[in-house]
């Protein structure tokens, strides 16, 4: 009986690199999970082999795939994934790296050219990883995507059932937040309680200590940190392509925000398009932003509360589906007041998801992943 796979350690790539320097020749360098081989991956490899001379797969490890892509993957292991790499003409060796990042892996190897598929762009790319090619003064080339192949969607087809558009199916949320989670909180509670017929297939934080992600962890759900960048108030192009992946393979119907505080753009907007809801502290359009209940306060109002609405690429634009009103009280701090509309919100925001269907609201159909 053969012998399992053994792939390639960093000493056997770095000794790679160095040979083929010496004789004036390009080391090209890729990295991925490679976890369901399909012919974008082919391709696409056997494009970036032909910009240098020898080419090596950076795998990630089986723990590293977990805690890039969740508790569900990889489907195959990581010498199994890296022995079918290694049978690929255009690969010359395999190595497997335990980082969710190959920033590492790149500061060793320092290959002279790296290969990214088309889904990417340089500023896609992460920051960390990019940092370190630029530093080793590696060519950065992103190859053409191939349309309609990709492991997710591959995935997605196997799992599809038509029990995803049945009228009593369960509603897959994903649901992001940055803070103290209580909405989430709400949302657990009346699934729980049978008010909410839903289910949460993953818990997106872009604060690794949030208390939101420590209540989805506790609750077991699928809970994962996405480093959203420099920007509090905005995702990283990095950041953004990575939100969109894991709602993905998440194949959820809706996506819900509850106290998230940075803004969501493309793909996930046009991906999500009627399928992204927010709760916000107001009664909209009135008070949009930030810092609304000191600003129903600033403005006299005598009474505020808590909107319900879609999301678009405007903020807090989106159709209205739900409001709840709470009065101003005289003497009211942002403190105060807050806590108050965090009630309602807690009450109205489940309410909206389990109507979610009879009010004709789009979920996920036969013609989507």
């Amino acid at each position: 009986m053969p012998a399992d796979y053994t792939p390639a350690t960093i000493a056997d790539v770095r000794r790679l690199r160095d040979t083929l320097d010496q004789q004036g020749k390009k080391l090209v360098f890729t990295n991925g999970c490679f976890d369901l081989l399909h012919a974008g991956h082919v391709r696409y490899l056997e494009q970036a082999r032909a910009l240098g001379d020898a080419m090596v797969v950076a795998l990630n490890s089986d723990a590293s795939v977990r805690v890039l892509k969740g508790p569900d993957r990889p489907l195959n292991s990581q010498n199994d994934r890296a022995e079918v790499m290694a049978a690929l003409r255009a690969v010359d060796a395999v190595v497997i790296f335990d980082d969710a990042r190959a920033t590492a892996l790149i500061e060793a190897i320092r290959p002279h050219v790296y290969a990214k598929g088309g889904d990417y762009t340089v500023e896609s790319l992460n920051r960390e990883e990019r940092s370190a090619l630029e530093a080793a003064g590696s060519q950065i080339s992103i190859l053409p995507l191939v349309p309609g192949r990709s492991t997710t969607s591959t995935i997605n087809k196997m799992l599809a059932t038509d029990c995803t558009l049945a009228s009593n199916a369960k509603l897959r949320l994903a649901v992001l937040g940055s803070g103290a989670g209580s909405n989430l909180r709400a949302i657990i509670s009346a699934i729980q309680a049978g008010t909410l017929n839903a289910e949460i297939a993953i818990a997106l934080s872009d604060q690794s200590e949030s208390a939101f992600l420590q209540i989805a962890r506790e609750a077991g759900l699928s809970a994962l940190h996405v480093d959203g960048g420099a920007n509090p108030r905005k995702f990283s192009d990095a950041a953004q392509k990575e939100i969109f992946e894991h709602l993905e393979r998440a194949r959820v119907d809706v996506v819900v925000l509850i106290g998230f505080m940075r803004i969501l753009k493309d793909p996930v907007i046009s991906a999500y398009a009627g399928r992204i809801v927010n709760v916000h502290p107001s009664l909209l359009p009135k008070h949009k932003g930030a810092n609304a209940p000191q600003l129903a306060i600033d403005a006299g109002d005598p009474e505020t509360g808590c909107t319900v609405h879609l999301v678009t690429a405007e903020i807090d634009a989106g159709r209205i589906l739900a409001q709840a009103t709470v009065p101003v009280h005289a003497g009211d701090t942002a403190e105060k007041l807050h806590a108050r509309i965090k009630t309602e919100e807690h009450k109205l925001l489940p309410q909206v998801l389990n109507e979610w269907r009879e009010r004709g609201l789009p979920v996920r159909g036969a013609g989507q992943p």
